[in-house]
């Protein structure tokens, strides 16, 4: 299942690497195990993270579902990590309110300052649920919250979308849970660093699926 969820393959393509390895199963089994354990499993690496920072950077873009226009609502903190992730059908003052209240209560921490790019609907949900935590609206300083984006639209453009909004927040909710558990910051680190580092994150991951517990049974 990690291979699903860390690189941008369909369920085809799965299915196609799990032969190779001398395993047959169908790409609807695949389907059906990343429906049925993959919230699991997010929720797992979630608990073992470290409280999110106090820097929280938010932002929404547009999407399609089904040819619905969708927009999708994003939070992650200065270091990357995505602390929370919402589909809704607009982006008004209603919106961001809901948003904020659904970030707060999953992540059961007020940030210091949140930064948004200049969407007004963000102020005013801010002055309303927040109103103690300083606000940043600037374009550019939204960076992180933009580009965090990129491994989400590399995964839908695998699976050629969604059928449904309650199927893509599913999905979404898992994967943002479980994809960034096998994506550390490379590129900040040494080659034997990265397989150190790797070495730990598939021991961690060995030990919320249980196949650790298997291994040593075995």
């Amino acid at each position: 299942m990690w291979l699903y969820f860390r690189f941008p393959l369909g369920f085809r393509e799965v299915e196609e690497l799990m032969l190779e390895r001398g395993v047959l199963v169908s790409h609807e089994t695949v389907r059906r195990w990343c429906a049925k354990f993959g919230q699991g499993y997010a929720n797992g690496l979630r608990r073992r993270r470290p409280r999110p920072g106090d820097k929280w950077h938010l932002d929404e873009v547009f999407i399609k579902i089904n040819g619905e226009p969708k927009y999708r609502w994003r939070a992650v903190d200065a270091d990357g990590n995505a602390l929370d992730i919402l589909l809704q059908s607009r982006r008004g003052k209603a919106a961001a309110r809901r948003f904020f209240r659904k970030l707060l209560g999953n992540t059961c921490s007020v940030p210091r300052v949140i930064v948004t790019d200049k969407l007004r609907s963000y102020g005013a949900a801010h002055r309303e649920v927040m109103p103690s935590v300083e606000h940043r609206s600037h374009k550019g300083l939204n960076n992180r919250a933009e580009n965090s984006h990129q491994p989400t639209r590399q995964r839908e453009r695998a699976m050629k979308g969604s059928r449904s909004i309650g199927a893509a927040q599913r999905f979404l909710s898992a994967f943002s849970g479980i994809s960034p558990h096998f994506r550390p910051r490379r590129h900040l680190m040494t080659a034997a660093h990265y397989r150190a580092e790797m070495t730990v994150r598939f021991a961690v991951w060995d030990q919320i699926t249980g196949a650790a517990g298997r291994s040593t049974t075995a």
